[in-house]
């Protein structure tokens, strides 16, 4: 984090929480979130019930879950007088954030991004895109991974920018 600090470059703290809920991994990180040039993202996947096993099943939030981390990013923003941070919101199923269409966007503190990663054949990317894209919250942007050794092909930056619609705001690798 402080390296990036040195070379002016945007650290995400990409919390998968297991069974524990995304609001108590968020404030174990309270420390780094007051440097400005820190966000967080939520991984769904990761996010499992009293009895699920990472790699057996994909896990979920419920939105007002997502919507309790947004809420409690934004009041540490105001109270850190801080500028606003991105909340990246980790998605290759519908399933994995259930009602997204609630997203509460209206807090100016937070930045959201739904991030597309998902992997494999470039058909299933594409419709993984549209079926994620549908019915977008307002003030929400769009980001997409590509995965170097499990999608086939993999896409260079510029072929995901010509070929994925909209233009992605973010690329990953």
């Amino acid at each position: 984090v402080e390296e990036a600090e040195r070379n002016d470059l945007y650290v995400v703290l990409d919390l998968q929480p297991g069974r524990t809920d995304f609001v108590t991994q968020a404030r174990r990180y309270e420390e780094l979130l007051r440097r400005p040039h820190v966000g967080l993202a939520l991984d769904p996947e990761w996010r499992l019930g009293p009895n699920g096993k990472h790699l057996v099943q994909i896990g979920q939030v419920a939105i007002d879950e997502v919507n309790a981390v947004g809420a409690w990013l934004a009041d540490f923003v105001q109270a850190n007088k801080l500028p606003p941070k991105v909340l990246t919101l980790h998605q290759f199923q519908t399933r994995m954030i259930p009602d997204r269409v609630r997203l509460d966007t209206s807090r100016p503190e937070v930045q959201h991004l739904v991030h597309v990663d998902g992997q494999g054949g470039q058909g299933a990317k594409q419709g993984t895109w549209a079926a994620i894209k549908k019915d977008l919250p307002p003030r929400t942007w769009l980001g997409w991974k590509n995965f170097e050794h499990e999608d086939k092909p993999m896409l260079t930056p510029q072929q995901t920018a010509s070929q994925v619609k909209p233009t992605p705001n973010f690329i990953s690798y």
